[in-house]
């Protein structure tokens, strides 16, 4: 498939490790994971920190002594998550990312989840994302991941379209017709139609498919202030995918996840200095000469925009899968008639926005 993500040969190998984790008394399973990892570390002496910013999975941190330096840190997978997250697909995107110093060290799968290297930083919140250094970091590291070329040689496709269709046909049998009256949200016709239009108007906009995070919220950026510089965790959801699907999902979670409000999404002054910074950075990894021009901005300030949309539509479709499954605490049906409600209202605005000539 041309949509295969491919691992650079010297790229160190993931141990699997036949352990599952029980995500309610997890220290067990967590001890007998540093067993392997840090076996020189007492078990009595293990202290282990819980993580509660994901809404996917549960992640915990395993340390010894005073100070978080050397950090485990285990990814428990969410109840039913591999229906929404390709996790064979999650370890090759992980290991392409390392091989370019984009990520961090994976150190094992094991039955229910994967352990991998602490970043050194703070996690960011939405007010920290507009700032001037900070949007110029993650904008440069942006371009940096798309300029990676991991597809040997294939031509690389999307496979959006691919995964809403999944996930559309998930929801399909998972709610019955009586669910619908009380949810607030589109139904399925609706959400047909509207998963159509979406392909038809998007994929003729000539973004790239290039490799992409696709779940840039501010939680999955690591700001470290002493080394001036932002790396991206979580790599579920990442692969082939448009340009400006990425990008047009970042500024949505401007908005943020706990408390949603879609007035901080930002505004055209503030994306076309992010968009030019991303441009300058990415055609300098491409090797591409030549200064930035307007025009390549403002093609690229339209294809964002429009793919906002498409990036409402995808995690309104996930929140209600998660509405279904999920374990934890959060409302996902609440979050999904935001997601679906910004669509429908943004979407006259945005189908309005033209390709400058």
């Amino acid at each position: 498939m041309a949509d295969y993500i491919h691992v650079p040969d010297e790229a160190p190998a993931v141990p699997k490790i036949d352990v599952t984790v029980d995500e309610n008394d997890y220290r067990l399973g967590a001890l007998r994971l540093m067993k392997e990892l840090r076996p020189s570390w007492k078990p009595s002496e293990i202290k282990m920190k819980f993580f509660t910013d994901g809404i996917t999975n549960k992640l915990l941190g395993c340390y010894v002594g005073a100070v978080m330096l050397d950090v485990v840190l285990v990814r428990i997978y969410g109840n039913k998550t591999e229906l929404l997250v390709d996790r064979e697909n999650e370890i090759k995107s992980f290991r392409v990312l390392h091989a370019h110093r984009c990520a961090p060290r994976l150190y094992c799968t094991f039955n229910n989840g994967l352990c991998y290297e602490f970043l050194q930083g703070t996690a960011l919140e939405p007010e920290h994302i507009r700032s001037q250094a900070v949007f110029r970091l993650i904008a440069r590291q942006l371009a940096k991941y798309h300029a990676i070329h991991a597809h040997n040689g294939w031509v690389p496709r999307s496979d959006l379209w691919l995964k809403m269709g999944k996930y559309f046909a998930l929801i399909s049998k998972c709610f019955k017709d009586h669910d619908w009256l009380n949810m607030e949200v589109p139904g399925p016709q609706s959400l047909r139609k509207e998963l159509l239009w979406l392909q038809q108007s998007l994929s003729v906009l000539g973004s790239p498919v290039v490799l992409c995070h696709n779940d840039l919220l501010c939680k999955n950026i690591i700001y470290n202030q002493k080394e001036g510089s932002v790396k991206f965790i979580d790599y579920e959801y990442a692969g082939y995918n448009y340009q400006a699907y990425d990008i047009g999902n970042h500024f949505n979670e401007f908005a943020g996840l706990n408390e949603v409000d879609y007035s901080q999404y930002p505004g055209r002054a503030f994306q076309l200095q992010w968009l030019r910074s991303y441009l300058e950075a990415y055609k300098e990894h491409k090797g591409q000469d030549g200064e930035v021009t307007d025009t390549e901005v403002e093609i690229l300030y339209v294809q964002v925009n429009k793919f906002a949309l498409a990036s409402h539509f995808f995690w309104g479709l996930w929140a209600l899968i998660q509405s279904k499954f999920s374990t934890i605490d959060f409302d996902f049906l609440g979050y999904a008639k935001l997601r679906f409600n910004q669509y429908f209202k943004k979407k006259p605005e945005t189908s309005a926005l033209t390709l400058p000539e």
